[in-house]
């Protein structure tokens, strides 16, 4: 297993798929993990706002028997009261790992260039790696084999996009992006993510077309104003009201499937009866954060348990 994890890029098929393994093993079985992380401090390091991320990862590390130390801005701004580098430095020495939620993957590079411990990405303004580990694990409960499925993702062309695209070229599965024109992903990630599909027999397309999306098992929706941005949602919904998940979309496409990563906007990006319907594993796919985030916590601080 690779040291750091900012991308999910450092993880192989073969890898990622021995890391989904391990996920499905420590949610079924977590009486043979509880102190998978016996003696362990990991520092939980937040300068953007945190639900999920940071309840499934001081939840999840304390399952494992861990410690979690929580670090948000009323410690000072990253870079500002002191370098990134001293952050990185001084954290290596007491703590067993660092996960951070930062503004700027850039953050994320300095720190893993001095920290002497993993580093793990829980978001930033280009990668949200552990949310598309969780994605696909709920993905691997719901299908027998993920190489034989479609997802498109709609709205925004995000940090979500891009790893949700990434992890699925990884793994063969069909992927399109349907965004508005003037907000589809980073043209780089994509044609990185083309790249990977192609050796892996998939196919990655980006559309403006809603059309683009039929055939889809798995729609995928996550909101229209990306975090830290302040405009209202009012203020793109015309723009954006047409990828809307709504039940006549997934009639139309035929999907069996429902993501989406939360924080929701209901009546915006996705209507409540399709969140709250038959098809919507949007919780399940909650949940799983914390299992893949354990595991890949299991992966890089203790070989005895992968």
């Amino acid at each position: 297993m690779t040291k750091h994890f900012l991308t999910g890029l450092e993880l192989d098929q073969t890898k990622v798929l021995n890391l989904l393994k391990l996920a499905k093993n420590i949610k079924n079985q977590p009486q043979e993990y509880n102190q998978a992380l016996a003696g362990k401090s990991i520092v939980t390091l937040f300068e953007k706002p945190s639900l999920r991320t940071r309840l499934s990862f001081d939840i999840g590390i304390h399952k494992l028997g861990g410690h979690a130390v929580y670090l948000d801005q009323q410690n000072g701004a990253m870079g500002a009261r002191e370098s990134v580098k001293d952050f990185a430095l001084n954290i290596s020495t007491w703590g067993d790992g660092l996960v951070a939620r930062v503004n700027h993957h850039s953050t994320l590079e300095t720190l893993a260039e001095f920290s002497s411990v993993p580093v793990v990405n829980s978001l930033c303004d280009l990668y949200h790696p552990c949310q598309a580990l969780a994605d696909f694990l709920t993905l691997f409960e719901t299908y027998d084999d993920v190489s034989q499925i479609k997802i498109a993702y709609l709205g925004e062309g995000n940090n979500v996009t891009h790893s949700l695209m990434l992890l699925a070229a990884t793994l063969g599965t069909d992927f399109v992006a349907v965004c508005p024109k003037g907000h589809s992903p980073d043209a780089q990630i994509v044609k990185q993510a083309e790249q990977i599909a192609a050796v892996n027999g998939a196919s990655v397309l980006v559309s403006d077309r809603v059309e683009a999306a039929a055939g889809a098992n798995v729609l995928y929706a996550d909101t229209w104003v990306s975090m830290g941005n302040k405009t209202p949602l009012e203020q793109v919904k015309d723009t954006f009201m047409p990828y809307q998940i709504n039940q006549q979309l997934v009639e139309a496409c035929g999907a069996q499937t429902i993501l989406h990563c939360q924080p929701a906007h209901r009546e915006f990006e996705i209507t409540s009866e399709v969140m709250d319907g038959p098809k919507s594993k949007i919780i399940q796919q909650a949940e799983n954060r914390m299992h893949a985030q354990n595991a890949l916590l299991v992966s890089l601080l203790n070989k005895d348990y992968v």
